[in-house]
């Protein structure tokens, strides 16, 4: 769990995936067109990657990716990130989290 949360506080975007995972790209595609440039973790990459998905799972993450946090905070996984762009609710966490500057 430590290592989740000491990696998701390093950027202002962080995004967890699996480089296998259709939705990770989805959710990565609407940082980059947003203008952010958010920290990736391809979990099935990662020498501790088994573990982080056990803590992401901890944090309510089902399935495990993507799973996503803006300023350090945990927002969710694909479905709750797309429930905040539809709302237009995304962009600005993004502003105040100093992740895209427009």
């Amino acid at each position: 769990m430590d290592r989740v949360r000491d990696l998701a506080s390093k950027k202002a975007a962080v995004i967890f995936t699996k480089s296998s995972c259709c939705m990770c790209h989805s959710i990565k595609q609407l940082f980059y067109e947003l203008g952010a440039s958010p920290a990736v973790h391809e979990l099935d990459n990662e020498s501790y990657g088994r573990e982080m998905e056990w803590a992401l799972r901890s944090l309510g993450c089902h399935p495990s990716v993507p799973a996503v946090f803006i300023g350090g905070r945990f927002v969710g996984t694909s479905k709750d990130v797309i429930s905040l762009h539809v709302d237009g609710s995304l962009k600005q966490m993004l502003k105040d989290a100093k992740a895209i500057w427009f």
